[in-house]
């Protein structure tokens, strides 16, 4: 008889649960959708409803300013997962792979004729960037700018305050930290937690209970992870882990699977865009 595990927080290991370079909502954001002309929001293609922030675009829309939304990450997005719904209402908007080097010249197509239109004396406009952690922003500013000015980094939160920099003569870009809505809070709320576990704002690392993201993450993507592995689990998370597990010798005392570090790899290698969640 195999052994069941409770999804708990048991066997996880003391983690300051904690982003240290989340910055307030308000504060940053506020600032830069008030200094910038146009606004790019950097969503995760295979996530954009849940990487878009309502609040960072209510406050763009408020000032008048305009959006272009950039999908980072379509390397990893199947085109039978396209919602053409959700998409169709993200206009302008640009698919980009940083990872691949795709869709840099359209992004720059689409922000030179966004500054045309503004008319600003002089030609001189600022693009500000915003988006949640770890949805590559840094890495665009560097495709962008053709240069590494912006520190990029796998872990979430690596950009710890604005950044200016200059794409062309006219064109000065801004980045921030990544901000989450000032409503959401991993810390304390088990949804959150999910969702950002599931986005990468939470690094596989850093995050509790990582059996209940990747149970949730089965459950949402049937028979995604057993095709990856390759193990028949007939979308029973404790069946993965433990067969997973076993199978890379991630092992405790008594022979007992590590469902810890079974877990974290699993989230690893989703955060990493390594299982893909379209063909």
């Amino acid at each position: 008889m195999r052994v069941r595990y409770s999804f708990s927080s048991r066997r996880t290991r003391t983690i300051d649960n904690f982003n240290q370079h989340r910055t307030p909502f308000p504060k940053l954001a506020e600032e830069v959708i008030e200094n910038a002309d146009i606004l790019l929001e950097v969503l995760d293609a295979r996530f954009p409803e849940e990487t878009r922030n309502p609040e960072a675009e209510e406050m763009i829309k408020r000032k008048g300013k305009k959006i272009i939304y950039v999908l980072n990450k379509a390397d990893t997005l199947g085109k039978n997962k396209i919602d053409r719904e959700l998409i169709s209402q993200l206009y302008p908007f640009v698919f980009l792979s940083c990872k691949e080097k795709k869709g840099i010249r359209d992004l720059r197509k689409k922000i030179n004729i966004e500054v045309s239109r503004l008319k600003i004396k002089n030609n001189s406009a600022k693009v500000g960037i915003i988006g949640y952690p770890n949805t590559g922003k840094s890495s665009i500013i560097n495709l962008l700018a053709g240069s590494h000015q912006a520190r990029t980094s796998a872990e979430p939160g690596h950009t710890r305050g604005i950044q200016n920099i200059r794409l062309t003569k006219n064109i000065l870009l801004i980045d921030t930290p990544g901000v989450i809505p000032s409503n959401e809070n991993s810390a304390t709320n088990r949804e959150d937690l999910k969702k950002h576990a599931k986005i990468g704002v939470r690094s596989f690392n850093k995050l509790k209970n990582p059996e209940f993201v990747v149970s949730s993450l089965m459950q949402e993507n049937p028979l995604l992870f057993e095709k990856f592995y390759n193990i028949e689990a007939k979308g029973d998370a404790e069946v993965l882990l433990e067969k997973l597990g076993r199978e890379r010798n991630f092992l405790l005392k008594g022979n007992l699977v590590d469902i810890d570090r079974t877990a974290r790899f699993i989230l690893k290698d989703w955060q990493e865009g390594n299982i893909r969640t379209g063909n």
